[in-house]
C-alpha cells in the first residue's frame, strides 16, 4: 500500500486480524467512498436500512442503545474499524452509531466489500475475521457489565482501547486520543459518571495514567492489566503488545477503592 493512502488504517486493520499479500491490500485502492466529517455526538446511523458500511478514519465510534446522551454503549470503535460490516448481510441496524468525539468516516458501497472477497481469499478471511473480532468484544463487553465490578471494568476498557489502537499503528507509548468523556466512560461500563470520576481520580493518583484533557497516557501498563485481568485472545490479533503481569501487590488504596466504588 502507498504511504498516506486515505484507508492504510482499514488496510491495518485487516492485516492485524489476517495475513494479506501487497495483491490483496491494492484490492483496497479502488475503494469507492463518501467522506463525512461528524461533529461529536452526532448520529450516523439509526434503524435504518442502507446500501453501504462507515470505516472509521479518524475518531472513535459508538454504538448506543437508544437516543439520550448517556444511553448505554454496547462498543467502542477505533480508526480502521468497521462497525456495521454486519449490514452487508443484514442491512437494517437496531442500535444508533454515533460519534464519541469529531469524527471522520468514509462511507463504503456494501458491493465493494463483496467484490474484493469475491476477487481474494484472504481477503474474504480478513473480513470474516474482523467481523469475528466485533463478535468476541462483543461477548466481552456482556461480561464485563455483567461480572466485573467497577475497577475492572474501567481498566479492563482502557486496556483494550490501547491494544486495539496499537494493531493499527496508534496509541504509541501508550499515549492516545481519549475516546470518551468521563460520561461516555460511565456509560460505557455501566456506573454512574461519579462513579467514573473517582475511579479515574484514583487511578490518576496512583500515577497509573494521565487523563489530561483530551489524551490518555497509560503510565503503568502492568498494574492495570493486573487489576483489570485483561488478556488480548478475544480480540483475534495476529500480533499483540507484550503484555506481562506485575508480580507487585496492587496499592490497597486503588484495590480498596474499588470496592468501596463497586457497591456504590
Amino acid at each position: 500500500m502507498r504511504t498516506g493512502f486515505a484507508f492504510t488504517n482499514l488496510a491495518n486493520r485487516l492485516t492485524s486480524h489476517a495475513e494479506l499479500s501487497d495483491q490483496d491490500l491494492e484490492l483496497l485502492a479502488g475503494m469507492p467512498a463518501t467522506i463525512r466529517h461528524l461533529k461529536p455526538h452526532e448520529r450516523l446511523r439509526q434503524g435504518e436500512r442502507s446500501d453501504d458500511c462507515c470505516v472509521v478514519l479518524q475518531g472513535y465510534l459508538c454504538w448506543r442503545e437508544g437516543d439520550r446522551g448517556d444511553a448505554l454503549i454496547t462498543s467502542i470503535h477505533v480508526p480502521g474499524d468497521v462497525p456495521d460490516l454486519h449490514t452487508i448481510l443484514a442491512p437494517s441496524r437496531q442500535a444508533t452509531l454515533n460519534a464519541l468525539g469529531p469524527a471522520v468516516v468514509a462511507l463504503v458501497p456494501h458491493a465493494f466489500f463483496r467484490s474484493i472477497a469475491a476477487q481474494s481469499r484472504q481477503m474474504a478471511h480478513a473480513l470474516a475475521m474482523l467481523a469475528l473480532a466485533d463478535v468476541s468484544a462483543l461477548r466481552n463487553w456482556v461480561v464485563n457489565l455483567g461480572a466485573r465490578d467497577s475497577l475492572t471494568r474501567v481498566t479492563h476498557l482502557l486496556c483494550e482501547i490501547a491494544t486495539r489502537l496499537q494493531a493499527v499503528g496508534q496509541a504509541r507509548d501508550y499515549c492516545f486520543p481519549s475516546p470518551f468523556t468521563q460520561s461516555d466512560l460511565a456509560a460505557a461500563c455501566g456506573i454512574s459518571a461519579v462513579h467514573a470520576n473517582r475511579i479515574i481520580q484514583d487511578l490518576r493518583h496512583s500515577a497509573w495514567l494521565h487523563w489530561r484533557s483530551k489524551t490518555i497516557t497509560i503510565t503503568n501498563w502492568d498494574a492495570l492489566v493486573q487489576v483489570s485481568g485483561f488478556t488480548p485472545d478475544y480480540l483475534h490479533l495476529r500480533r499483540v503488545p507484550h503484555i506481562e503481569r506485575s508480580c507487585e501487590t496492587i496499592p490497597h488504596r486503588i484495590a480498596d477503592r474499588g470496592d468501596q466504588i463497586a457497591t456504590l
